[in-house]
């Protein structure tokens, strides 16, 4: 039960999944502490080191677990938390206690298990960030051929299809996609390097041999499931690192961000709508109103996942030579919470993408509004092929535009232009066929055939290779 007394982090209680949450919790942290020790002290012993085979199996008797209580009343004593969980993990396995954290610095476990965290919540995010782009896929493909109103500076231009918006919604995300395989393909653990990252430590047990030294490391990386390590550290591992998954994490909230403003406009235009409960209240005042309230949330989840990665940039330039402790309560904060922020982002970009409501009839009234605009230089070219002076007609239709443009924005009527042209004699020849010149789908160019190409070239490759991911649903919590 929720302590209602003392503030609690909405990123849990609201946004995120439970995945994203354990992810990050204390629990996966120390036994991966733990795990990080058995590795150095069982490498150890195989390199000849004074480690026995039953002070590892003690170790691992007590992997998974943490004695919280006892480790929190060794912090209080001694203001080191990696020193308390050596303390708490010897009181467990007796006989380890000796060797436990053997040649290491705190780094060596605070490090390697944070980047792992990292590696970890980078894969939750990735199997979100397909599950998006495979229910954008689908909306786009099924309304490839719809055409409907384009926007630029948010003034009508000409059309576009609704499939085509969508897609370039989800090319976004295939440029995020690829940024965040790029941070996988590349991921390396810290390794084991000592307390400046010299790997002196190791040197003197292993009596200066460094092929030893550097066999051990290996030893510690394969058992932890890795085979990449930075080549030098200094105590910790490079802090732009942080930056760099930061600035990913940012790329993806920007592509959420964009798709959540583009549902909010077309939602007022009432031509496209988030989905929207039987029982859901949109306002406590309004009981008519239907706000996009998914979108909103993504688009304010979305604004804090952005402004993070110039924290870690402060971070990772002020760190002193080899490092300084000014990162430590920083990135408890920022790194957790950015990852739970964009978990919260993508469980709603889930459950919007694939509930989206089209009013096909609300985005035809829309085009009739503005066509008529749109399609007289296709009037007046068939008169010139019918004998008609091009300048006269360029004239006309100046002149009957005008008059149409006043009937809307003035008298606020309906947009009468081609009534207008089909009564004006200079234009009978076109009067028997204008449905035909005014039929949508020959305003979309190659919008539909954009759409497929792109997704089969483009889209199907990475959904492909990530099939055994794909069905998942977006939860909104609260």
């Amino acid at each position: 039960m929720a302590d209602h007394t003392v503030y609690e982090n909405p990123l849990i209680t609201r946004y995120a999944s439970r995945e994203m949450s354990e992810n990050f919790s204390d629990l996966k942290r120390f036994r991966l502490w733990r795990k990080l020790w058995i590795a150095l002290a069982e490498s150890e012993m195989e390199l000849g080191l004074n480690i026995t085979q039953a002070q590892v199996d003690e170790m691992k008797k007590y992997a998974d677990d943490i004695n919280f209580d006892v480790a929190e009343k060794y912090e209080h004593q001694v203001r080191h938390d990696v020193m308390a969980h050596v303390k708490a993990f010897g009181d467990q396995a007796k006989s380890a206690a000796p060797i436990i954290h053997l040649g290491a610095t705190s780094c060596y476990v605070d490090c390697n298990s944070e980047l792992i965290i990292i590696y970890d919540a980078l894969n939750i995010i990735k199997t979100k960030l397909v599950n998006v782009m495979d229910k954008l896929r689908a909306f786009a493909l099924k309304y490839k051929d719809m055409p409907t109103l384009g926007f630029t500076h948010l003034q009508p231009a000409q059309l576009t299809t609704v499939g085509k918006r969508a897609a370039l919604w989800l090319q976004d995300l295939e440029m995020d996609y690829y940024d965040l395989e790029n941070l996988l393909r590349s991921f390396k653990l810290r390794g084991v390097k000592g307390t400046t990252g010299t790997q002196a430590s190791f040197m003197e047990l292993f009596d200066g041999d460094e092929k030893k030294v550097c066999e051990l490391q290996e030893k510690v990386v394969g058992k932890m499931g890795f085979d990449k390590v930075y080549g030098v550290t200094g105590q910790t591992y490079p802090r732009k690192f942080d930056y760099n998954v930061l600035c990913v994490l940012s790329q993806i909230a920007q592509s959420a961000y964009k798709f959540s403003n583009d549902i909010r406009l077309l939602q007022n235009m009432k031509e496209i709508e988030e989905p929207f409960e039987k029982s859901q209240i949109g306002s406590s005042a309004m009981a008519y109103k239907r706000n996009p309230m998914r979108s909103e949330r993504m688009g304010s989840l979305a604004r804090f996942v952005i402004s993070l990665p110039m924290n870690s940039a402060i971070t990772a330039g002020t760190q002193w030579f080899e490092r300084t402790l000014d990162d430590s309560a920083n990135r408890r904060i920022v790194n957790a919470q950015a990852f739970l922020a964009l978990d919260g982002i993508l469980n709603i970009y889930m459950n919007v993408s694939e509930n989206l409501v089209v009013y096909d009839k609300v985005i035809a009234k829309h085009i009739a509004a503005e066509l008529p605009f749109m399609a007289t230089e296709n009037i007046m070219m068939e008169c010139v092929k019918a004998g008609g002076n091009r300048q006269e007609l360029h004239e006309r239709i100046r002149v009957l535009s005008m008059e149409a443009g006043k009937n809307v924005k003035v008298n606020g009527g309906e947009n009468n232009l081609i009534a207008l042209i089909k009564a004006d004699d200079m234009f009978a020849a076109v009067r028997d066929n204008l449905d035909e010149i005014l039929d949508a789908k020959k305003f979309i160019g190659r919008a539909p055939s954009q759409v497929t190409e792109f997704v089969s070239r483009e889209i199907d490759p990475i959904l492909d290779a990530n099939r055994d991911v794909l069905g998942k649903k977006g939860e909104v919590k609260v």
